[in-house]
């Protein structure tokens, strides 16, 4: 494909989507808060993969998430959404940092025989990975299925969204020993690997913080690779150019597909550059694949490059992609 269509279906994608719909939810929590959507930044960071608060021990971080599933996958791919359910939460700890320390879960059925794929599927992700369900809420009489999952975690050194600098190393890393959830867009890599292999590669991100070799990153979300770049970016008030050429990716799989994909472990992170040759050869120690796709630049702009062409995909400053204007305007 042409560099301006693949800028084009990107900006058109369902991924892309759902993520601008944040910049709608942050411009409604400014609204009630004085001093706007300054004073929330100010309380908790609001973008990263985590609320990061500081832990009443005084030793590093406590770590809250949640995340919800969307109803359509819940409908058809109901243990494998419970599974899910798990993992994206235990990689948005590790996304920062950290590690994880527990789960609970709200479910709405239609009948028990409804919610037992679904909590098969997490206690299979939670034996895993090692990190217990501890509670929850239940529904076995509503009209369709939901659930969401929070989680609690820990960290001593973060990992944030806000960290990323001029002159920083794009590094991506992606775990490429899976296949596709046909026909969907989620690359799985989890459910077949060795649970002493998942519990090793989860530990890298927050090694790779504690031995001061990255502070700024996230985990790859249904916004690809791509879109996940464009809210590092934007967190962190900078841009970039990241050379599609580069980028790790499956044998076979077409670019397009591969740049909208969901990988069940993928990370975009900034590294100063005196660092990014060993971030990138602990991932590749682990057989995750990882690679130096771009630089990052002071001017709030994400530029495409493939080939000798380039084209700037998004202008931060002009438009917000998840961050708002503060004013209720996204």
């Amino acid at each position: 494909m042409r560099l301006p269509d693949i800028a084009d279906a990107l900006r058109g994608s369902p991924g892309f989507a759902h993520k601008r719909d944040i910049s709608d939810v942050m411009d409604a929590l400014a609204r009630s808060l004085p001093g706007g959507l300054d004073a929330m930044t100010q309380a908790v960071a609001v973008g990263d993969d985590c609320a990061a608060i500081p832990d009443p021990s005084g030793d590093g971080w406590l770590l809250f998430a949640i995340e919800g599933l969307v109803e359509e996958f819940v409908a058809r791919m109901p243990w494998f959404a419970g599974y899910c359910s798990v993992m994206v939460n235990v990689s948005d700890i590790c996304a920062m940092g950290g590690r994880p320390l527990a789960v609970v879960d709200a479910l709405w059925s239609t009948d028990a025989g409804a919610s037992t794929p679904l909590l098969d599927g997490m206690a299979h992700a939670a034996a895993r990975y090692g990190v217990p369900i501890v509670g929850g809420h239940s529904n076995q009489r509503a009209s369709r299925s939901q659930l969401a999952v929070a989680i609690l975690g820990r960290a001593k050194s973060l990992i944030t969204s806000f960290n990323a600098r001029p002159g920083d190393h794009l590094v991506v890393a992606v775990d490429l020993r899976g296949a596709f959830e046909e026909p969907y867009p989620y690359w799985n890599a989890s459910t077949t690997a060795p649970a002493d292999r998942l519990r090793g590669d989860i530990e890298l991100l927050p090694r790779l913080a504690e031995d001061g070799l990255c502070d700024a990153g996230k985990d790859i979300s249904m916004a690809g690779v791509i879109g996940t770049t464009l809210m590092l970016l934007e967190c962190s008030g900078v841009g970039a150019c990241v050379n599609l050429d580069r980028l790790p990716r499956p044998e076979g799989v077409p670019l397009l597909r591969w740049l909208l994909s969901f990988p069940s472990f993928g990370h975009v992170l900034s590294v100063r550059p005196q660092h990014s040759a060993e971030v990138v050869a602990r991932f590749q120690r682990r057989h995750i694949a990882a690679a130096m796709v771009g630089t990052v630049d002071a001017a709030p702009l994400l530029w495409l490059q493939q080939g000798g062409d380039r084209l700037r995909l998004w202008d931060i400053a002009a438009r917000p992609f998840i961050r708002g204007t503060g004013n209720g305007h996204a």
